[in-house]
């Protein structure tokens, strides 16, 4: 079994509002002694296993370059093992023991929530936006839809998800510039150009 380091660059730009990233000042503040969380990818597939998020010890430092050594036990990549010398760069580190001053940006994103229908998950898709009154705390009272819901679809409770804001933004951010609008707000996708449209006539009934 051989192993590699994810890019967490690479995580990120597949979801930007929910995969979290040391800020550059945290990053750059990394002295030798400290731990930084990386993630380890094996060759071999494994039904509950994807990587390894484990605890290294930065023991060199020079610039972006980094030395460390392994302090946790692998549990499934057989390869590694606890003190191991890792050569690693910024690009591999998901996480620090670090205070993160943007640290709340991120728990903005993951403990906000919004309502999707299932339909609109499973397309990664929402054309339809309406704000209700909130009923739960850190809920913004937003329903997304895809549009495209079938007939009944959306009298059914069971047909909706709550997920996290973050989760939406990572479909499409261009909700973020009315996300703070009063509650009995409409947005309507504009099927040629993309753009949300508010509606001000919307039946609320």
């Amino acid at each position: 079994m051989t192993w590699t380091l994810d890019s967490v660059y690479a995580r990120n730009t597949e979801a930007p509002y929910t995969f979290y990233l040391p800020s550059p000042q945290v990053l750059k503040g990394l002295e030798v002694g400290e731990l930084v969380k990386l993630i380890f990818l094996s060759d071999e597939e494994h039904e509950q296993f994807i990587g390894e998020r484990m605890w290294v010890e930065i023991v060199e430092r020079n610039e972006d370059n980094f030395k460390g050594l392994l302090r946790n036990i692998p549990s499934y990549i057989t390869e590694l093992s606890y003190g191991q010398e890792i050569q690693f760069t910024y690009e591999h580190i998901c996480d620090t023991k670090l205070e993160d001053p943007e640290a709340s940006k991120w728990n903005y994103y993951m403990d906000t929530k919004i309502v999707m229908t299932r339909d609109a998950l499973e397309k990664r898709s929402f054309n339809l936006m309406l704000k209700d009154e909130p009923n739960e705390e850190n809920h913004l009272g937003w329903i997304f839809f895809s549009g495209h819901e079938p007939e009944g679809y959306n009298g059914n409770l069971e047909n909706y998800q709550i997920v996290s804001l973050g989760a939406a933004l990572n479909i499409d951010d261009s909700f973020l510039a009315f996300v703070d609008d009063e509650p009995f707000s409409a947005y309507e996708r504009d099927s040629e150009t993309g753009k949300f449209n508010k509606l001000i006539d919307y039946d609320w009934g």
